[in-house]
């Protein structure tokens, strides 16, 4: 009789333990789940529908006056400067592909703040839409030419604002650091650069870079 009841309680114990050992890793999988949806910063939906909202705009504007509607560069300069910040854009498959740091003008700033402006002479960064022109080899080595679209960035060609490579600029995030900053010039690191002509060397029509805040 004792044996008979010594049994019935493992029984019991046996397959009160085996029920929690299977709904337990489908709660724990179920929280997990969720943190994953929830723990990037709320910000992070926010920029990214920043980018789709200007990415839309810009292929609108490109396909109306003939540039290239397969790939577009957008630069967001609200993001801190140790963050990822340039953004490659397959206006195809409405997807960022391709993103990395970008310096900005120093000019009127002591790091933290960015100062724009369409001056010469100012050393700041031009808001707007640019066409991406000819490459060459200049005294950063491979760069490219600049020719501002808007009111916003007129000046850009007389200003020499083009976009170049320089070795301070990181191949990583190095946020919450600031990174170097420029005369003007939208500048990525040399490794970033040779991702970005291997769009340009193909693109067929004039791709679009768009900076803005």
């Amino acid at each position: 009789m004792r044996c008979f009841i010594l049994l019935f309680y493992t029984a019991i114990t046996i397959t009160a333990f085996a029920w929690l050992l299977k709904n337990e890793p489908t709660g724990a999988s179920a929280l997990t789940t969720k943190n994953k949806k929830t723990s990037l910063p709320a910000a992070h939906s926010t920029d990214l529908l920043r980018i789709q909202q200007h990415s839309s705009a810009i292929k609108k504007y490109a396909a109306f006056r003939h540039y290239n509607t397969h790939y577009c560069f957008l630069v967001d300069m609200k993001q801190h400067s140790g963050s990822n910040r340039f953004f490659v854009y397959d206006l195809m498959k409405d997807a960022v592909v391709k993103q990395g740091l970008v310096a900005h003008g120093y000019g009127g700033s002591n790091g933290s703040d960015i100062h724009f402006s369409n001056l010469p002479g100012s050393n700041c960064t031009s808001v707007g839409k640019y066409k991406i022109g000819k490459s060459y080899y200049g005294r950063f080595g491979l760069a490219y030419k600049l020719y501002g679209l808007d009111a916003s960035n007129s000046n850009a060609f007389n200003r020499y604002v083009v976009l170049h490579a320089h070795e301070c600029v990181p191949d990583a995030a190095v946020f919450p650091q600031q990174i170097c900053m420029s005369q003007g010039c939208p500048t990525v690191s040399p490794v970033l650069l040779a991702s970005l002509k291997g769009y340009l060397d193909k693109a067929g029509q004039p791709v679009l870079l768009w900076i803005f805040q």
